[in-house]
């Protein structure tokens, strides 16, 4: 994903209201985010959600994204509202950093702006979303041996590190975490190497993921 930092770790084990987090490592201090980045995160935080569907079914989709369906949306909201991203708004102010605002129909309410140029916000964010939600199904889609191999190595380890997700993310064996040891006792265990696939997917509208923050984060939660 262009721009977006390194997986760290991803656990399957809850942590407070999450039921998993992937940690990123950022790579070098992060003072303000590029445009590029910051859809990079959007379509990452559509991650988790996406996952489930594609492996369980869309009819076993989980509550478990709502932080994620949240930070992404406020993201993109921001995007357009402060911080110019906007092609047909333009880089101007439509919310100030504080307001509790969440799509056009409440910022024109707030702001007493014209339903017109609430009407744009609300398709510009929706845009937003509805591309980066597009890009992640299809990457997801176009990597679904390495994503079966990340949810068989969960199941069988709970936590993995770097050095695991680079054998997924390079299609080879995946190792046992330092440490491991299985219910035997034994510090191995078998996973499937994933066998390249290719597929795509149509567009259509519609990923720590979960984060308590509008800006990029460092972690997040699925």
């Amino acid at each position: 994903m262009p721009e977006h930092d390194p997986v760290h770790k991803v656990t399957i084990i809850p942590r407070g209201r999450a039921l998993g987090v992937t940690f990123f490592l950022p790579e070098g201090d992060q003072i303000s985010a590029s445009r590029q980045k910051l859809e990079s995160q959007i379509s990452t935080l559509y991650g988790g959600r996406l996952a489930e569907e594609i492996i369980y079914g869309p009819e076993h989709v989980s509550t478990g994204a709502s932080n994620d369906i949240k930070v992404a949306t406020n993201i993109a909201r921001n995007m357009v509202t402060q911080w110019g991203f906007s092609e047909k708004l333009g880089p101007l102010l439509y919310a100030d950093e504080d307001g509790e605002v969440f799509l056009g129909r409440s910022v024109a309410k707030a702001q007493h702006m014209s339903d017109e140029t609430a009407r744009t916000i609300d398709e510009e964010i929706k845009a937003i979303i509805d591309r980066n939600y597009t890009r992640a199904r299809q990457i997801l889609m176009d990597n679904l041996d390495i994503l079966h191999s990340m949810k068989d190595a969960l199941m069988t380890y709970e936590t993995i590190d770097a050095p695991q997700i680079d054998d997924l993310m390079n299609r080879r064996e995946v190792r046992p975490p330092a440490g491991w040891e299985g219910n035997n006792g034994n510090s191995g265990a078998n996973t499937a190497t994933a066998q390249p696939t290719q597929t795509h997917v149509t567009n259509e509208p519609n990923n720590k993921s979960g984060s308590e923050s509008d800006t990029p984060s460092d972690n997040n939660t699925h």
